[in-house]
């Protein structure tokens, strides 16, 4: 008998298969639907896009695939099965925009009944409308693609050379008389400026900002760079002591070539021939310490000009003149000092870098004031904007052109003089 009602729901006596009101009273209702979460169809795109945001925000180093995951609130298991390491994502993200400057520089099949500045300004017009809708994460490309693999980093240089070189030979069409170094100088001058927008928030509307930088393309084109320049002299540092400035030279050359984040206290120490890391601590807290050490050096070597440049100057004009030479000089002996004040902030302590953005705003402010006294078509914010990009173009042309003979401080400064200036 058991065995017969196994599997089988028991019933009260007398009920003979019938069911109660008092049974349907007590019947649990009927469970809520399950509600399905969909895979959307555009999942890989969508994680494309988020990862994008996230190492624009924070850097390479700053991101985790836990955050990504969590930013789109998937598990990180469905995050793997789009894309297998964070690399992947930084190296999909680089080669997206390296591939876009180059799609910038094509032209359609109808230019070429254009004429040579009709096609110059097709061009500028979707490298500036690209950078304009990619902002958020341009500036990748510029400090943090060493972070790539060889082959990687490869592919992503030949697609930007590409996209210069097709830029130089348009600028060729319009001005014939320039050589090839000097078409070269101005092609890496109009991307630099363009992509700076990437490296500070600054605002003004998009058709402003649109037609600002085109202004600025063609005046870098139209300007005359044959003139001979002088090239002022830097003034004299404030040494600290031997081992203080030592130390500090070797880790910003050692932030430069590999990235703060793969440096050690004892490779820094090893560099600069101590017997041990904790040798380090003697100088420097840590190495955080010695990378705000790093900003503040960049920080004071500009600001501390701008008051001696505006007292020595009878107008607006000559004191941005003189801080323009005096700032290219710096930059060019000291271009791993330059290099990392741009490319490492991230990596500052926050304390820290609250008071060196503040300082940063100050000395940007103080040249801008400089430019809308000179140029007094302009606001504040195109002229910081302008500020922003005359810095971010002597990083550009320095790692550009190692060789001085090719891209001489004069010729920067006069580049400068020309953004800022008009």
């Amino acid at each position: 008998m058991a065995g017969k009602i196994i599997g089988r729901r028991a019933r009260p006596r007398g009920t003979k298969g019938k069911t109660t009101s008092n049974q349907a009273d007590d019947a649990p209702s009927e469970a809520p639907a399950r509600k399905v979460r969909r895979r959307p169809k555009n999942r890989r795109a969508q994680i494309a896009a988020e990862s994008a945001a996230a190492f624009g925000a924070h850097g390479y180093h700053g991101v985790s695939m836990d955050d990504i995951a969590r930013r789109l609130d998937i598990s990180s298991t469905a995050l793997y099965r789009h894309f297998p390491s964070k690399y992947s994502l930084f190296r999909e993200e680089l080669l997206r925009l390296s591939g876009l400057a180059l799609t910038a520089t094509e032209l359609p099949p109808e230019a070429e009944d254009w004429s040579p500045r009709a096609r110059l300004d097709h061009v500028l017009d979707a490298i500036i409308s690209l950078t304009i809708a990619n902002r958020p994460t341009v500036a990748l490309v510029r400090w943090e693609r060493r972070y790539l693999e060889p082959a990687d980093f490869d592919e992503l240089n030949a697609q930007f050379t590409a996209a210069i070189a097709a830029l130089r030979t348009l600028i060729s069409e319009v001005r014939p008389e320039l050589d090839r170094r000097d078409l070269a100088i101005r092609a890496v001058s109009i991307f630099a400026v363009v992509s700076s927008i990437g490296d500070h928030h600054a605002t003004v509307p998009a058709k402003t900002l649109s037609a600002l930088l085109t202004a600025t393309s063609w005046t870098l084109i139209d300007a005359d760079l044959s003139r001979p320049g002088s090239t002022p002299k830097a003034g004299k540092q404030r040494h600290q002591p031997f081992k203080h400035d030592l130390l500090l030279r070797k880790a910003v050359e050692l932030f430069h070539e590999r990235g703060y984040p793969n440096v050690s206290v004892e490779d820094i120490a090893t560099a600069a021939d101590l017997s041990a890391a904790s040798a380090v601590y003697r100088y420097y807290r840590s190495k955080s310490d010695l990378l705000v050490a790093a900003f503040r050096r960049a920080a004071d070597r500009v600001s501390g000009a701008i008051a001696p440049a505006i007292a020595a100057a009878d107008t607006p004009d000559e004191a941005l003149a003189t801080l323009i030479g005096l700032y290219v000089v710096g930059s060019f002996e000291e271009r791993a000092l330059t290099f990392v004040y741009y490319a490492e902030f991230s990596h500052v302590d926050h304390a820290d870098q609250v008071t060196l953005r503040h300082l940063q705003q100050l000395i940007i402010a103080e040249w801008a004031k400089l430019v809308v006294a000179a140029r007094p078509e302009l606001s504040m914010g195109e002229a910081r904007i302008l500020v922003h990009a005359a810095f971010s173009l002597v990083v550009d042309l320095g790692r550009a052109f190692t060789d001085d003979g090719i891209c001489p401080p004069d010729k920067v400064i006069q580049l400068l003089e020309t953004i800022l200036l008009g």
